[in-house]
């Protein structure tokens, strides 16, 4: 094979060196005069004794050529120009050292034993796409076709000469797409980073906390090795704590005073409210939506940031102002809502105490009917405590007993005091006093518990009520205990259009409506409240009714 391609280069008086680029560079010809392979290894060796050494870069070259001289020549070439270079001469071992090892540019010889360098592309194409590859061929006529160069994503190929100006301007070519994928990957790494930090940046916390999530945060994502953040109070918000320190100072692995970050942030001047670049320091401005300055973030790299870097920042630390505003605006809602609900709660007293004026007022109006609201209200919880009921229906028991009837005061004292029996008109006049009441109550939230039952509360298990005729489990259970509480006061109580029926009578009247009017197990508690234990506790509730009774 080497012999061939030395017979092919010397049989050639002049060629025609072409490169292939697809995608990166123009296609450009040289015409140069070909050399014997023996003078062009000659002449090889004082060109690059002539070139100087440039600054070490950051791209890593692999040389696979089966001419021992050639890989030689192009590794201390391309070293002189910056580039780390490796070399081969075997095509299998190349391979298995570019899955193995990270390369950025390949640069292999086409004519090879056992296998050629479309064979070699093909099989590295198979684990690495990224590899940025250059064909070098020892005659036009042996070049591979176009086609060939396109399916196997080959950027370019060479044809081999006493120079390797234009090769090099291949592999600058290469650099310079390679330089401009990593900023773009950096780009798109800082951005996702960017992007999967802002559920922990936008969480509700405390300033504190957000201070120290965000220069976290900053740190981890510039991989800064200190810095720190030091935030002023906005003034579009007042400050979450008033009371508090109205300045925010958060440090990461730096010594620094608040003092001295408050001097640094205010002697450092932002043009266009960017993020400033000192050596291996960044500064980065924190504007609100007045354009009002509230902070800075300053990071410490070990070394000058990229300019991806930079922009990152700049991204970084508008999403750290709104982070900011969003804390400052809840604190202000929380603020605001706190006021409100002490407003909020002072009307609610103030309702009540109103509704409880008027319910003094429904009993005050009828001296037969005066302390009624307590009595039923005293054994509707007693009747649900015997039923062992939980302690909230107990409350809405106890609480719906001592409003059942606000609603009567709407009722004409001329209907209320009636001494005769009602009339129908006059009946249905009363029989308002459900829906009316459950409409007082509802006006505010603190008697939202109870408005149905106070509506409820002269309903029947039969279905024979009012106002709405409900049957059984449509009606609440703390209604039908009030209304077996309701029934016998009213029953023992005097009237003015009747006397009292006596104890006797009124359970025997409880028994005989018990599951019709009345739910049974409610009845069933009340009589067992009656027995010689509690009876006489029961009945002592009398002692101060008027001498009326």
């Amino acid at each position: 094979m080497l012999l061939s391609k030395a017979s092919l280069e010397a049989a050639c008086g002049r060629k025609t060196i072409r490169a292939a680029v697809p995608s990166l560079v123009s296609p450009f010809q040289l015409t140069v005069r070909s050399l014997p392979k023996q003078q062009t290894e000659r002449r090889l060796v004082p060109m690059r004794r002539s070139k100087a050494v440039s600054v070490q870069n950051n791209f890593s070259i692999l040389a696979l050529d089966d001419d021992p001289i050639m890989i030689s020549t192009l590794q201390a070439y391309f070293q002189r120009s910056g580039y780390h270079v490796d070399i081969e001469n075997d095509p299998y071992r190349a391979i298995e050292r570019i899955r193995k090892t990270h390369y950025d540019i390949l640069l292999l010889d086409f004519l090879m034993t056992p296998i050629c360098g479309d064979q070699v592309v093909e099989e590295i194409r198979k684990f690495n796409k990224e590899l940025f590859i250059i064909l070098l061929t020892g005659h036009k006529s042996m070049a591979p076709p176009i086609r060939t160069i396109r399916e196997l994503d080959i950027q370019g190929y060479y044809e081999k000469s006493d120079r390797f100006d234009q090769l090099e301007l291949l592999v600058e070519s290469c650099a310079k797409s390679i330089r401009q994928m990593r900023t773009i990957h950096s780009y798109q790494n800082g951005l996702s980073a960017i992007v999967d930090a802002l559920p922990a940046v936008y969480q509700l916390q405390s300033l504190e906390q957000l201070g120290g999530t965000l220069l976290e945060t900053a740190a981890g994502l510039l991989h800064a090795s200190s810095g720190y953040l030091f935030l002023k109070q906005s003034d579009e918000t007042p400050a979450m704590h008033p009371q508090k320190d109205p300045e925010l100072f958060c440090t990461f692995e730096c010594t620094i005073t608040k003092e001295q970050a408050r001097a640094q942030y205010t002697a450092t001047v932002f043009p266009d409210q960017k993020t400033i670049v000192q050596q291996n320091k960044m500064s980065a401005p924190l504007f609100d939506t007045r354009h009002s300055m509230i902070g800075m973030l300053h990071l410490v790299l070990p070394h000058a940031p990229q300019y991806e870097q930079v922009q990152l920042l700049d991204i970084f630390s508008r999403q750290a102002v709104v982070a900011v505003h969003n804390i400052q605006l809840h604190g202000l809602v929380r603020s605001k809502n706190n006021e409100l609900t002490q407003v909020l709660g002072k009307l609610r007293d103030s309702y009540v105490d109103i509704v409880s004026v008027v319910r003094l007022m429904v009993d005050a109006r009828d001296i037969y009917t005066r302390g009624h609201s307590d009595r039923v209200s005293k054994f509707s919880r007693r009747i649900a405590e015997t039923m062992k009921l939980d302690r909230e229906t107990c409350e809405r028991v106890s609480l719906g007993g001592l409003f059942h009837d606000i609603g009567k005061i709407g009722v004409p004292d001329y209907i209320l005091l009636k001494p005769d029996k009602l009339t129908f008109e006059e009946y249905n006049v009363i029989k308002r006093h459900p829906d009316e009441g459950a409409d007082i109550l509802a006006a505010t939230s603190f008697f939202r518990d109870i408005v149905e039952i106070v509506r409820q509360h002269h309903e029947r298990v039969d279905g024979k009520g009012y106002p709405r005729g409900l049957t059984g489990d449509k009606i609440f259970v703390e209604a039908k205990i009030i209304t077996v509480a309701d029934c016998f006061d009213a029953m023992v109580s005097d009237r003015q259009y009747r006397k009292g029926l006596g104890v006797s009578a009124a359970v025997h009247q409880l028994q005989q409506g018990r599951g019709t009017q009345f739910m049974p197990e409610a009845v069933d508690a009340f009589l067992s409240l009656l027995d010689k234990e509690h009876g006489k506790e029961v009945l002592s509730l009398y002692d101060t009714l008027p001498s009326t009774i």
